[in-house]
């Protein structure tokens, strides 16, 4: 009998083992989930000209598992290849755009083209080109080494700003490519 009610109190602790952990599972399941959801997220903000140059749009920001999309519209533009990047603050009341500071580049990188083995700051988005200046230009660009709002302060693009250049970036001149005056501005804030 003792055997009998020994093997019965066994059981009961195996199974009490087992719904704890099925609990703690469920627990860690909904805290990933409920991360997951707080990954995706979507920003829209306003660009304005800067040195009375009539060049102004919006863009979009959209992060999705990790992955950030920018999608810019702007009009007012020169035909031809215009430098944009992302820079250090979200500042845009200086007429000349100057007032955002350098390129974003939280990782001490000399500039360059995106991906560059020899290195790129985080804000060193690209050029794009612009057909004719009567038309929104649409301009896209998706990076896993962006987010929005996120803990860590070298991927993280809120406080920054987007630039039109009225140039062109070279990828080479530093620290921020020649790609001339400040155009429109955006401060990528909530």
């Amino acid at each position: 009998m003792k055997r009998l009610i020994l093997g019965i109190a066994i059981i009961f602790m195996c199974n009490s083992c087992k719904s704890e952990t099925k609990k703690e599972n469920i627990s860690q399941n909904s805290e990933v989930e409920l991360n997951k959801k707080q990954e995706n997220r979507s920003l829209f903000i306003q660009l304005n000209e800067k040195n009375k140059s009539n060049v102004i749009g919006k863009a979009k920001f959209e992060e999705t598992n990790g992955l950030v999309q920018m999608t810019v519209v702007i009009k007012g533009l020169s035909e031809g290849i215009h430098a944009i990047h992302l820079h250090e603050k979200s500042d845009c009341s200086s007429d000349d755009g100057k007032s955002t500071g350098g390129h974003w580049n939280p990782t001490a990188e000399p500039h360059g083209k995106w991906g560059s083995d020899t290195g790129f700051h985080k804000g060193d988005i690209g050029n794009f080109n612009v057909v004719k200046s009567d038309d929104d230009t649409e301009f896209k660009f998706k990076s896993d080494q962006w987010c929005i709002g996120c803990t860590d302060p070298t991927k993280d693009i809120l406080g920054k700003a987007v630039i039109i250049h009225q140039g062109t970036d070279d990828y080479k001149s530093q620290p921020s490519g020649a790609a001339g005056s400040r155009v429109s501005c955006g401060g990528i804030i909530e």
